[in-house]
């Protein structure tokens, strides 16, 4: 009997065959790619996506689940386990230990993802591409235009080092346990060069703005900037954050990193 799902790993498991397929074909793995894939639970996916690359390493936080993934399909299957949180994993030693760029599939906890898609991120030059399962709703934000409802922090902190693509909705049936939410599969696109210069402040000013997205920015970055500042970025300091396009506030960390 296979281990049931633990609440505590926000686990989900997914078993329909058709979304399955359509990952794979997503991602269009070719035999020599270096795949990882983040939380391999029962392997339903990983099966498919070993057959189509002939190697696979995945990370599974989950020792129950690890171990008897490990014992069906050990690593003259082509898979090699690491037993430990993404969220701490050294994706770039990995990738330097494969010597390729990884490509990264995953079907991602929800209580963890947008501080695992920040970490997977902080070594870019790790990845080539990244195509993930994720609550819809983020997926909506990780893609959304400025002036949308759903543009926000997470749109801009991702824009300098991806670009987006949302893929297919995956309906709750299709995971077990059903979750209480539908999901949907990114592309995540590693871009050769970063889309902008990213200041040191970049992070900090786009939190503090978005803490507060229904002010203008001008009462928003008080703490770190004040009108003039604002206007001499070339942003406008009445605007609502949600307007502002990423390069505006890589250009307000500028102008922050220099006062």
């Amino acid at each position: 009997m296979p281990p049931r799902a633990r609440r505590r790993f926000g686990q989900h498991f997914l078993h329909d065959p058709a979304i399955v397929e359509r990952i794979v074909r997503a991602v269009a793995p070719a035999p020599g790619d270096a795949i990882v894939e983040i939380g391999p639970g029962r392997g339903v996916l990983t099966r498919a996506l070993l057959a189509a690359a002939g190697r696979l390493d995945a990370v599974e936080i989950d020792r129950d689940l690890a171990a008897q993934l490990g014992t069906e399909l050990p690593p003259a299957a082509g898979l090699t386990l690491h037993v430990g949180d993404a969220l701490d994993f050294d994706f770039a030693a990995l990738a330097a230990a494969r010597g390729a760029r990884l490509r990264l599939v995953g079907n991602l906890p929800y209580n963890i993802s947008t501080p695992l898609l920040f970490h997977l991120l902080d070594t870019p030059a790790a990845f080539t591409d990244l195509h993930v399962m994720l609550q819809r709703e983020v997926v909506e934000r990780m893609a959304a235009a400025p002036g949308s409802g759903e543009y926000g922090r997470l749109t801009v902190m991702l824009a300098p080092w991806v670009r987006i693509e949302k893929l297919f909705d995956v309906g709750p049936g299709a995971f077990q346990p059903p979750p209480a939410v539908w999901s949907a599969v990114a592309r995540l696109v590693v871009r050769a060069t970063p889309a902008f210069e990213v200041p040191p402040a970049f992070a900090a000013i786009v939190a503090q703005a978005f803490s507060a997205r229904r002010k203008t920015l001008r009462n928003a970055l008080r703490r770190s900037l004040d009108a003039a500042a604002i206007e001499a970025a070339g942003v406008d300091p009445g605007a609502r954050p949600e307007t502002v396009p990423p390069e505006g506030f890589a250009a307000l960390a500028r102008a922050a990193s220099r006062g």
